[in-house]
């Protein structure tokens, strides 16, 4: 497979996942209509930062699958990770789970931790590129405890 396809694939699969769950809970966001706490980022600024690390973890993904560095460590918490992660907005905007999708997020930073200790054993820039994947969910997670105590 040329590294065209390979880094094509590795960065279509988040990214379109993700925008299907963008389509799933579309009907129901609620974001402007909650109460948010201080330093809550305008709406339009999700979509474009989840693309954005939807994308590097896509590179990420490419770059240890192209110098055949993928085992089943790496695929176990990749793919775990990202389905925690496509989870996440069901759980807080169409079913509501406001306190259940905290604890949810905890467990997603435990789990990019994790995955970019074992990205950076295999390869220093596939763990680093996934640094603002971990600080952008950290915030996430001020977010959603703040929506929770405030609603």
């Amino acid at each position: 497979m040329s590294k065209f396809k390979l880094y094509a694939k590795s960065i279509l699969f988040p990214v379109v996942l993700g925008g299907l769950v963008g389509l799933i809970i579309s009907g129901s966001m609620d974001y402007s209509s909650l109460n948010k706490p201080p330093l809550s980022p305008p709406a339009i600024l999700f979509p474009i930062v989840w693309t954005v690390l939807y994308i590097l973890m896509g590179v990420s993904y490419g770059i240890l699958k192209d110098k055949s560095l993928v085992d089943e460590s790496i695929n176990q918490i990749y793919f775990t990770q990202l389905f925690v992660n496509l989870l996440w907005p069901i759980f807080f905007f169409v079913l509501k789970w406001r306190l259940f999708s905290f604890i949810w997020i905890l467990l997603l930073v435990f789990l990019v931790a994790i995955m970019i200790y074992r990205f950076c054993k295999k390869d220093k820039v596939a763990g680093l590129l996934q640094i603002p994947y971990l600080l952008w969910t950290i915030f996430a997670t001020y977010l959603t405890l703040g929506v929770y105590l405030l609603n």
